[in-house]
């Protein structure tokens, strides 16, 4: 960039005093400010692009190990498994054949049949029932329902007319 001194800009000073004039220095010195402000934001707005560019590059340099990462596991996973499963099955086809097995040498006394499925009783558990009998209740004049004041006085009033 441009080096200027502290004697290059008095001398610049001095030049643009003698060319333009006392009067128009200061509009010309705000005007050359704010081409100055705008020229630093354009420059900062630049260098922030090219900033997020190159994190935008690096996330999607991080993203593709990760998902390569991802991969690698998965399949290393799903071998084991296969691997795993081919051992147990050839296992289990090993002991198929040896006549060690229950089934092979007619030794099903020593076996218990598999628990009974669950059954739901069916009952209704979300009802409380109380122990005293509701023909009790009903005979004896227990309340067995909420009812709000207006409905026990309705209740209870008498039918006939008013005297």
């Amino acid at each position: 960039m441009i080096d200027f001194g502290f004697d290059k800009i008095a001398l610049i000073g001095a030049v643009a005093l003698i060319v333009i004039g006392p009067e128009k220095l200061p509009r010309v010195a705000r005007t050359v400010g704010h081409f100055l402000g705008k020229a630093q934001r354009y420059v900062a707005d630049v260098k922030a692009e090219v900033n997020r560019s190159i994190e935008l590059e690096e996330l999607k340099k991080m993203k593709t190990e990760f998902e390569d990462a991802a991969r690698n596991v998965e399949q290393s996973v799903h071998d084991e498994v296969s691997a795993t499963r081919s051992e147990l099955d050839t296992t289990w086809q090993g002991m198929a054949g040896s006549p060690t097995l229950p089934e092979a040498s007619g030794q099903h006394e020593g076996l218990k049949p598999p628990p009974p499925e669950y059954k739901h009783p069916k009952k209704k558990w979300r009802v409380k029932v109380g122990a005293t009998p509701r023909w009790y209740k009903q005979r004896h004049g227990v309340r067995s329902h909420a009812q709000s004041g207006a409905a026990r006085v309705a209740r209870f009033r008498p039918r006939g007319g008013r005297a």
